[in-house]
């Protein structure tokens, strides 16, 4: 029979026969534990996965409700960009072209002056001569009317050439000349 041993305190120690029981026991319940830990783990991924899968679906909701508000919110901005910029273009097309008609308004102004003072007659100057033609002889508007032959008129006289036309034509008809003479 083992008998026990008794320490320097006086407690009685169990034998090597009494430990090996009790490291069974403690395996056992270590390996236990550790089933128990292990099962507890694949539970959490299970249910992570599980979660995880509804999770993304509430977030996937969640993001097409989001971008939904935010079309909404940037298209009406998008409109009201493009209606400001369509003024601003109509805006400066407008001002495009009055400042094209005032241009256009002061080159007519300026021929129309430099042909008066060419004393070339203007288009409200014919037209009234014209008039004024057709007012005297009715016959003479309409060509071949069979009217009596007019009498004869006088040779028309040259209209009055202005200095700056004459000095114009004599320097041609100089220039023509030289052209002319033969090189000796």
């Amino acid at each position: 029979m083992a008998t026990q041993k008794r320490s320097a305190r006086g407690k009685p120690q169990a034998s090597d026969e009494s430990w090996q029981p009790q490291a069974e026991r403690l395996s056992r319940r270590l390996g236990e534990s550790a089933q128990q830990v292990w099962l507890a783990g694949i539970g959490a991924l299970g249910r992570a996965q599980a979660e995880g899968s509804k999770l993304f679906d509430t977030l996937v909701r969640e993001g097409l409700s989001l971008e939904q508000a935010t079309r909404k919110t940037t298209q009406g901005r998008v409109e009201a960009m493009r209606e400001a910029v369509e003024s601003s273009v109509a805006h400066a097309r407008e001002s495009a072209t009055e400042t094209w008609d005032r241009l256009e308004k002061v080159f007519e102004d300026r021929v129309q002056r430099a042909l008066r003072r060419l004393d070339i007659p203007s288009r409200e100057d014919l037209d009234a001569l014209s008039r004024r033609i057709d007012a005297l002889d009715p016959a003479a508007g309409t060509p071949g009317a069979g009217a009596a032959p007019a009498a004869k008129r006088a040779p028309r006289r040259k209209p009055a050439v202005s200095p700056a036309a004459k000095v114009a034509r004599a320097s041609v008809a100089a220039r023509r000349n030289v052209a002319k003479k033969p090189a000796d």
